[in-house]
């Protein structure tokens, strides 16, 4: 049992889980558009995931040196090498404009990461700043990088999954932000710290709903989409309302990063048949 915590443990720690979230989305999303062979944009997503969140979650401490170089720390640092290498590879396989559009966002996660400005924090300490960056990041990563690497056309519907996209992630951070509210620095202004957990479940459920309901707006109107994400919003919506601060870690860094790769993998059993 203890083989199989560590192991758990690894796999969040090493963010292998939340680069699948990513991967899964990206997945999604060629499912929306009908896009078929896109592998390299799915790769690249996935093992970049890997080392920005890696390389955002160690480099502060490391720099600090509070930084204990553990058995598990040391093989996390290897597989951060190896998906380095894996997502240049990757990078030089998507088209010119879409790498364009890559080195934004690795501005970002710079920005997210180091002080760019004297006597500034760097943007994960902004306070009140840190969801919609992240938010953000992933609408751009798993939807407009795909879009842009398939050459599709910025149309309406394309728009209208972007805020779907923005909504579904932003949430999806609320519940992080409730389990950890006890922990979170008081100056980062979390919206549970500004408005309470009970406002913060509101705004979610609300936002969930828009989130349906925008669907309806779509020109090539489907019900498949609409049942797709209608059980996106009511399972995101249930870890919404049953969180709290004195949840497991595992209830957010497992259970809410699954709810992409639940549907994911329940639309590829769906089509199988």
């Amino acid at each position: 049992m203890k083989f199989l915590q560590r192991l758990l443990d690894f796999y969040i720690n090493s963010s292998i889980h939340v680069a699948l979230s990513v991967y899964s989305l990206v997945q999604l999303t060629h499912i929306l558009f009908s896009i078929s062979d896109d592998k390299s944009t799915s790769l690249f997503s996935f093992f970049g995931t890997i080392v920005g969140y890696n390389f955002v979650k160690y480099d502060a401490l490391a720099r600090t040196q509070k930084l204990e170089m553990t058995i598990q720390l040391k093989v996390i640092s290897f597989l951060s090498l190896l998906s380095l290498v894996a997502t240049g590879f990757f990078f030089f396989q998507l088209q010119k404009c879409t790498q364009i559009i890559g080195f934004i966002f690795l501005a970002v996660t710079l920005l997210y990461t180091f002080p760019f400005f004297p006597n500034r924090k760097n943007a994960r300490n902004w306070a009140g700043i840190k969801i919609y960056i992240v938010a953000l990041s992933w609408v751009g990563v798993t939807l407009f990088l795909p879009i842009i690497n398939t050459n599709l056309p910025f149309n309406s519907y394309v728009f209208l999954v972007a805020i779907q996209r923005f909504i579904l992630i932003f949430v999806l951070i609320l519940i992080f932000e409730i389990i950890d509210l006890q922990n979170d620095d008081p100056h980062l202004k979390t919206v549970p710290q500004q408005i309470g957990v009970a406002k913060t479940k509101r705004v979610g459920v609300v936002l969930m709903i828009l989130f349906v309901l925008l669907e309806f707006l779509a020109k090539d109107f489907k019900v498949e989409f609409l049942i797709l994400k209608t059980g996106l919003a009511v399972t995101t919506i249930s870890f919404l309302l049953f969180s709290n601060e004195n949840r497991s870690r595992y209830y957010a860094s497992f259970w809410v990063e699954s709810i992409p790769v639940f549907w994911w993998l329940f639309l590829v059993v769906l089509e199988s048949f």
